[in-house]
């Protein structure tokens, strides 16, 4: 038996035929979505928009919350140190707290996406300007394109998606100027009540007029009250238009001694696009 398998293993072995491997694909790298901080929830809407799966947005204001009067929870303060950008809108809260949230995170940019957009005042006092640019599509586009262009600075290697982007969501913008031009065209009551003025910029680029209830954060005084009940009567208005952020008392108010009702709409809906049509068709059919 030794003899056997001396035998054997003096004997040349086949060589085993040498299977190249087919090359394997390379594992594709999945950047880590860049952290990003928004005011309000329709921003949102446009960083995603322009930023698709390559960030991740944390809104400081949340659903139901006024921008006017929100202060941001430790959580928020404590998620900002892991933010790379925070796009600010000019709302009143980030007066108060823009330099506490930068000072959570010093190396996060800021960015002022009104930058170039010249505000209207709200009310009779030209100090106190209309924070409510993203109610204009027009105005949406610039702030779009400051949001591109900042995503593209911190994310060079995105770059062509980003414009890429950028244009499918301002031709999406134009569509929806468009259409809300057309759905008011045959509007002949251009006027609207509404309890806080936030629609200025919307009623400007669509040749509308809005008669606020409160200016300022305060309700009416009894006089200003009963003379807004007048103006109403007179201009034959009959709803008066509340957003679910503020109280809508004197909206009620003013609908009960007109015989007429408060219809809510939200400046602050995330789905801006489909909000804004919403409410243009919401005025088309309330105005007629």
């Amino acid at each position: 038996m030794v003899l056997l398998l001396l035998t054997a293993c003096g004997q040349p072995q086949a060589a085993a035929p040498m299977v190249e491997a087919p090359d394997a694909p390379a594992e594709a790298v999945v950047a880590e979505p860049m952290q990003v901080m928004v005011s309000i929830l329709p921003q949102k809407y446009f960083v995603e928009r322009v930023g698709g799966d390559r960030v991740q947005v944390s809104v400081m204001v949340p659903p139901g919350s006024s921008p006017a009067t929100y202060e941001p929870t430790p959580a928020q303060m404590t998620a900002l140190s892991q933010a790379q950008a925070y796009f600010s809108i000019g709302v009143p809260f980030e007066k108060a707290w823009l330099e506490r949230i930068q000072a959570a995170n010093a190396t996060m940019q800021r960015v002022d996406t009104t930058a170039g957009i010249e505000r209207m005042p709200m009310g009779a006092s030209s100090e106190n300007l209309d924070p409510h640019v993203w109610l204009s599509p027009t105005l949406v586009k610039t702030q779009a394109e400051i949001i591109a262009a900042t995503l593209s600075d911190l994310d060079p290697s995105a770059a062509p998606m980003y414009a890429s982007r950028l244009a499918d969501f301002s031709a999406d913008i134009d569509a929806l100027d468009t259409s809300i031009r057309t759905t008011l065209d045959g509007v002949s009551q251009r006027k609207f009540m509404v309890f806080h003025p936030a629609w200025g910029y919307f009623a400007r680029d669509y040749d509308l007029e809005q008669i606020p209830v409160e200016v300022g954060g305060q309700e009416p005084s009894a006089a200003e009250l009963a003379a807004l009940i007048d103006r109403a009567q007179t201009e034959g208005i009959t709803v008066i238009f509340a957003q679910p952020e503020f109280s809508t008392r004197a909206a009620e108010t003013i609908a009960s001694q007109i015989g007429g009702e408060v219809m809510l709409i939200s400046p602050l809906n995330p789905d801006w696009l489909g909000n804004l049509q919403m409410v243009a068709d919401t005025f088309a059919r309330v105005l007629e």
